[in-house]
């Protein structure tokens, strides 16, 4: 029998009611409400009748931690799995906590009998005028007396038995009520292997209470003791273990105190910075609101004035448009149907009114356009404190009034006379450019391009290598660019002689890494004679 947060395998099924049941005091079963019936005691140390735990649904559990494992302990399942052999198990749960508990081999009504709360029950049962209780001889009459020598308890009929048979005439009888202020009240515990012995005895060898009947039978050459001999020491233990308990009940209401009173201050800061998020957003709106009307507003001003625009360019045209439409139908007419005398003599007013109407200047494309964009990404200022982004911008680009600035990069374009350009430019300086390409003042696919400028790689016109005499085959007038020098005459440099750098390098500019752009100017201030072979 053992007490496990979390079954290894299994199905568990969900208590009727759902929620947590907590406990309902010493005399009541948490789960049915009522005074405790056969009360058992679970490992998790929480008490419910026999007949609620047989009414809860089991659930199977597959032991994988062998005959003898510690099932006490929740952790050691995960130190090392050594299957011996695959055990089902049939266990519930602790209607209180949720606790696993694995049923012993007799069921619900091999699980301790909870014997604190029996006597509590009896107790509270008194204190209601004994309503309740029932006669522990016929269990069917209601109790008057009490026995304290068989702690037994009598209805009238069965005390009166009592009195009359000799071994317990002389019997102490007290009434009920003088027992009202009595804490233990508790029947006599029995033997469940030997139902009319008393335990009354411990084994030390298998840890539990004994009678009689078991030191000569089951527990034949066990040690064995009176218990009122052995609680000290059992007593003791508990005490010590108790003593290592409570500090922990106490760190564990401190820790929930802690929790609570942070709870609590989260809370309240909670809602302190929820009223700051409030008063910002809804400055923040107030203010996005004012900028959106701002904004509403400037665009029905943008729309009016260009209406206004095009409708004084629209009436301007139409006037002209009939002016001419006049001109020219006078004209034909004219042309067409007066007589010679009558075009000579209208000729001077056709002729002033037709060029005074050719040299009307007027466009023939709308005065203004439909350029209106909005920019969310542009700031716009500050409205009550808050950064403003959006701006309506109408802005249209004039060719005619851009001026280039900086120099100018000359290209070379050669038509290659088959559909294709070659285009080509130097730059003079490396960076990132953009370049365009367009055709007709039209962009191609793909334009602007970025191109990155980069200098020119100047590769090494010397040898990589340890030293000038290794590398040139023991030559003397071989120079290296790092200075070193050799007794003998040598001019270049040698392992552990002057100069040396201690590591490989370039015999032209010195530099110690292979793959580096050499810095070697071929000015006069350059080494002579430098290598440009292959390193041996």
């Amino acid at each position: 029998m053992s007490e496990n947060r979390k079954p290894l395998l299994g199905f568990v099924s969900k208590l009727p009611g759902g929620s947590a049941l907590g406990n309902s005091g010493k005399t009541h079963c948490p789960l049915c409400r009522g005074l405790f019936r056969a009360p058992r005691l679970l490992p998790c140390l929480h008490t419910v009748c026999t007949t609620c735990l047989e009414q809860l649904e089991p659930f199977s559990v597959v032991d994988l931690r062998g005959g003898d494992s510690d099932t006490s302990s929740e952790g050691s399942v995960f130190q090392e799995l050594k299957p011996r052999s695959l055990q089902s198990q049939i266990g519930i749960l602790c209607p209180v906590c949720d606790a696993q508990v694995d049923l012993p081999m007799g069921g619900v009504k091999a699980l301790t009998i909870d014997h604190l709360a029996v006597n509590d029950v009896m107790l509270e049962s008194l204190r209601g005028e004994g309503q309740g209780l029932v006669c522990d001889l016929c269990n069917d009459r209601e109790v008057e007396k009490r026995c304290q020598t068989c702690k037994a308890n009598l209805c009238h009929f069965c005390c009166q038995a009592h009195r009359r048979q000799k071994k317990t005439t002389h019997h102490t009888m007290v009434d009920l009520k003088d027992l009202k202020g009595y804490s233990q009240i508790g029947k006599p515990i029995l033997c469940p292997a030997h139902p009319a012995e008393e335990l009354r005895l411990f084994c030390e060898f298998c840890d539990q209470p004994v009678c009689r009947d078991c030191v000569v039978g089951a527990h034949r050459e066990h040690p064995y003791d009176f218990t009122s001999n052995v609680i000290h020491k059992h007593g003791d233990s508990v005490r010590e273990l108790l003593k290592g308990t409570q500090p922990h009940v106490e760190a564990l209401e401190e820790a929930l105190a802690q929790i609570r009173t942070m709870n609590s201050a989260l809370q309240k800061r909670v809602e302190v910075v929820a009223a700051d998020v409030r008063t910002f957003s809804e400055g923040y709106i107030k203010a996005i609101e004012e900028h959106r009307d701002k904004l509403l507003k400037q665009l029905e001003d943008i729309r009016v004035q260009k209406e206004n625009s095009l409708q004084l360019q629209k009436a301007q045209l139409e006037q002209l448009l009939a002016d001419m439409r006049t001109g020219v139908e006078f004209t034909e007419h004219l042309l067409t149907s007066g007589s010679d005398l009558e075009i000579l003599i209208t000729k001077g007013v056709v002729v002033e009114r037709l060029r005074k109407l050719n040299k009307v200047e007027y466009s023939t494309r709308p005065g203004v356009n439909d350029k209106i964009r909005f920019c969310p990404q542009e700031k716009a200022g500050q409205c009550h404190g808050y950064m403003i982004y959006g701006t309506i911008n109408t802005k249209e680009v004039d060719p005619g009034k851009c001026v280039l600035q900086g120099e100018p990069i000359r290209t070379m374009v050669r038509d290659n006379k088959d559909g294709t350009y070659y285009i080509s430019y130097t730059p003079k300086e490396p960076g990132v450019y953009t370049v365009w390409v367009c055709v007709k003042e039209q962009h191609v696919q793909g334009s602007p391009f970025t191109v990155t400028v980069r200098r020119k790689h100047r590769p090494h016109p010397g040898v990589f290598h340890c030293c000038t005499f290794c590398s040139s085959g023991g030559q003397k007038t071989a120079r290296c660019a790092c200075g070193g020098t050799m007794p003998g005459g040598y001019l270049g440099c040698g392992h552990g002689h002057k100069g040396h750098p201690g590591r490989p390098h370039w015999s032209c500019c010195g530099k110690f890494n292979e793959k580096s752009e050499c810095t070697w100017t071929g000015g006069q201030s350059a080494p002579r004679s430098l290598l440009r072979t292959v390193a041996l």
